[in-house]
């Protein structure tokens, strides 16, 4: 089990904003992040229930994860996402939400539902992911830039 070694007392709690608009676009752009509390995984190849060991911070209380994990194309020429792993399938859910610097949209956070077994008749768990994506076309929408 890999481990961030943080200081007593850190507890990252971090806002939509903060996740898009620093660390986020740090990694995009290949710059340093200040503490390494956000690990690099590839969600599909793992389970939902094994992310916790991945991603743990060393501190007790810690209920959510943060990860980095690029998307998984479903076909090498298409622009649809794979998000199935060999126990089941992460579904989207809802909306996505913008995420806003300001007045300044920065971002989208998508909602997504895990399901054990094969689309369409996956089992619903409770294991749920916010995935974010930079806003990568100032002037565009949000729904034009939404990918699925």
């Amino acid at each position: 089990m890999e481990s961030s070694c943080v200081p007593p007392g850190f507890r990252f709690h971090p806002t939509d904003e903060e996740l898009v608009g620093y660390y986020l676009k740090k990694k995009v752009g290949s710059e340093r992040i200040d503490l390494d509390v956000i690990r690099d995984v590839d969600l599909y190849r793992i389970e939902p229930w094994d992310l916790q060991d991945r991603c743990r911070i060393r501190y007790e209380q810690q209920n959510d994860w943060y990860f980095f994990s690029h998307k998984d194309k479903k076909y090498p020429t298409g622009t649809r996402t794979n998000r199935a792993t060999l126990a089941g399938f992460w579904k989207a859910t809802g909306r996505d939400k913008a995420v806003h610097d300001k007045l300044r949209l920065i971002g989208m956070r998508k909602t997504l539902v895990f399901y054990k077994g094969r689309a369409p008749h996956g089992q619903k768990t409770d294991w749920i992911i916010h995935e974010y994506r930079l806003q990568t076309h100032p002037n565009a929408p949000p729904q034009a830039r939404a990918q699925d």
